[in-house]
């Protein structure tokens, strides 16, 4: 009987959940979901100077915003838990003591002068800076003797003599020379355990058969393997994600980009993009789309077709695809994605799009093309709410404008034309009737239509492009569009 797959996504809530995190939690679930298997989330939170409750909610919840739901965790419980790092101290301590029975690891009483003086010595001699194993040749009754008397000691784990091999499903085949591999701290001076040795009782305890994590693990792996291995444990099988990279192809960091989910999250980007977009780093679905479902991933994604090269989080590429998610979307879908954005910038109440539904959907409809994120309405729409008279005006647009000598008498040809249009049809107005009618009236005149419609916009909207001018008139409301347009002519002369 096949073994089941039981992967697990570690953080550590010392910060928000950042987007490398992102996408192995997903590749991670993807793996899992896609073969039947468990999904863990286990919080690593052994640092209690830079962890905190914020940021474990913070993460918990960025990762449910994804979409991602975990078979086992810290709030859902399981057979395993507690899934606290911090919370499984005496397990850990319960190994600890096993390794050291079993003449696996030892106590070390080196002081912290004595290994500085060390690595200054081994520095000068341009040697490997490693722990010389002094105390790995003390007696067991001198080491018990000392410990007895109080003495400060540290535990490390006895590297042993050759190699240590395990295929990682990125990487391929890798090979260690433990003469490399130190004999590293297990358990601190003050009995509590590093995290290369708690990662690797709380994999065996949970049974993890896969551990897929950032190639920044890597150097971490073959100390984790030879620790599987001296409790006779299974050995998981490993895969490490490329490096996330910004455009100066350099580790990505806030000069190149911003590094956290919720940053995304906050400026508009549609959910499914953000999953899409994270699974591109490092990932295809084959060699042509870019763009795809979470089914298609959960159907498709392997770790054996994950690259090893490190991916670049070209941002430019991440707006075209939200883009394309946005216009994708049902209008209504779509008008409730972008009315959080709104509310927050206080152009609008609930209230209000409840009692100007059409309206704000109109708004939606005419902007869908233009919006990159839901946050991009905001600013698409803030002419609306602008005052009358006064309204600010890109500095492109009034370029555009000035360069039609006649812009001035046109804007007051077309005010007087619009307001008598208006007054003999009772005050109603049709946007499509207008547009129509205008056009024709422009080519009476003589004219063509950008010297029109280009101080019009700007007159309207202060932009340089958008929406039609005459659904922009609609949205206004034409007396407020009069204001306008006769403030315009009056600032372009």
């Amino acid at each position: 009987m096949a073994t089941e797959i039981r992967v697990r996504f570690a953080p550590s809530p010392t910060g928000k959940l950042h987007v490398g995190g992102a996408r192995t939690a997903l590749f991670n679930w993807a793996y899992a979901r896609g073969r039947g298997g468990k999904f863990l989330l286990r919080i690593e939170d052994t640092d209690p100077e830079r962890s905190t409750k914020e940021f474990e909610v913070a993460i918990l919840e960025g990762l449910r915003w994804l979409g991602l739901e975990w078979d086992e965790g810290p709030d859902v419980g399981g057979p395993h838990a507690p899934y606290h790092q911090s919370l499984r101290i005496e397990r850990h301590r319960e190994y600890a003591q096993r390794l050291a029975a079993m003449g696996r690891a030892y106590r070390c009483f080196c002081s912290r002068e004595r290994l500085e003086e060390l690595s200054k010595q081994q520095e000068a001699a341009k040697e490997r800076l490693a722990y010389d194993g002094l105390c790995r040749r003390l007696a067991k009754e001198d080491s018990d003797r000392r410990a007895a008397a109080g003495e400060p000691f540290v535990v490390r784990f006895a590297v042993p003599e050759g190699e240590t091999r395990f295929l990682d499903h990125v990487r391929g085949d890798c090979v260690f020379q433990n003469a490399e591999v130190e004999d590293w701290v297990m358990v601190r001076s003050d009995g509590n355990p590093t995290y290369n040795f708690v990662v690797v009782c709380d994999d065996i305890d949970m049974r993890i058969t896969h551990v897929f994590r950032g190639e920044e693990h890597l150097v971490n792996t073959p100390k984790q393997v030879l620790l599987y291995r001296a409790f006779d444990a299974q050995v998981p099988e490993f895969g490490h994600l490329p490096l996330m990279l910004g455009t100066d192809k350099k580790k990505l960091s806030k000069r190149t980009g911003d590094t956290a989910l919720q940053d995304y999250r906050d400026k508009g980007f549609p959910k499914a993009a953000i999953v899409n977009f994270l699974c591109l780093q490092g990932w295809a679905i084959d060699g042509e789309r870019v763009v795809f479902s979470v089914d298609e991933l959960v159907q498709r994604f392997d770790i054996k077709d994950v690259q090893k090269a490190g991916a670049v989080f070209d941002i430019d590429k991440f707006v075209w695809m939200a883009g394309e998610y946005i216009r994708h979307e049902p209008l209504e879908v779509l008008a409730a994605n972008c009315a959080p954005f709104v509310l927050r910038a206080g152009l609008m109440t609930a209230a209000d799009m409840d009692a100007r539904r059409e309206w704000w959907l109109s708004i939606v409809t005419a902007e869908r093309e233009r919006l990159r994120t839901y946050a991009d309405i905001v600013g698409r729409m803030q002419y609306l709410f602008s005052t009358d008279s006064g309204l600010a005006w890109d500095e492109a647009a009034v370029v555009a404008a000035r360069k039609h000598e006649n812009r001035v008498v046109t804007l007051q040809a077309f005010h007087a034309w619009l307001q008598a249009r208006v007054q003999a049809a009772g005050m109603s107005y049709d946007p499509a009737q207008t547009r129509d009618a205008a056009k024709a009236w422009v080519t009476s005149n003589g004219w063509k239509i950008p010297q029109l419609f280009q101080p019009l916009r700007l007159a309207l909207s202060g932009q340089m492009g958008g929406p039609d001018v005459f659904d922009m008139i609609a949205w206004l409301g034409v007396e407020r569009a009069l204001v306008r347009i006769d403030d315009a002519a009056k600032r372009l002369v």
